[in-house]
């Protein structure tokens, strides 16, 4: 007989097997569905927190005001849009190069005047001297000082 030198289909079943087990491993490791959304609660988390070092520092430089767009702003939460707490113009680009916007590249000075919307809601306690952040799409995310 000649010599048969080839792989028999139990051998090549057992090998694609194994190769679908560490494959399937590999994914229940890594989750990449479950890394995605850490990224975006951490974007967020990050636009809240830049957010409001903007308005701290627009505090400090102006002896303790709030930016104007801020002024009727209480306990409530409101949208920082150019229809809610409008504080783009005060803000950008002295304070921070563009407002942080839930899924969008940010807002720069060049669309303050426009119609906008963050993403994001301001809360102002003036007894306690406190500012929050809040991201809309996952109230979870909250920054305050």
């Amino acid at each position: 007989m000649g010599d048969n030198r080839g792989f028999t289909l139990i051998e090549l079943l057992v090998v694609i097997g194994i190769l679908a087990i560490l494959l399937a491993i590999t994914l229940v490791a890594i989750n990449p569905a479950q890394n995605l959304q850490q990224a975006e609660t951490q974007s967020r988390r990050s636009g809240a927190t830049q957010m409001l070092n903007a308005i701290n520092q627009y505090m400090v430089d102006n002896n303790g005001d709030l930016p104007a767009g801020l002024g009727g702003v209480a306990l409530t939460p409101i949208p920082i849009s150019d229809t809610g707490a409008n504080i783009c113009a005060e803000l950008v680009p002295d304070y921070i190069a563009a407002l942080p916007e839930d899924g969008g590249d940010g807002i720069d000075s060049t669309e303050c005047a426009a119609t906008y919307t963050t993403g994001y809601a301001v809360s102002v306690d003036t007894t306690a001297n406190r500012v929050k952040i809040d991201n809309i799409a996952d109230n979870t995310i909250s920054v305050m000082r």
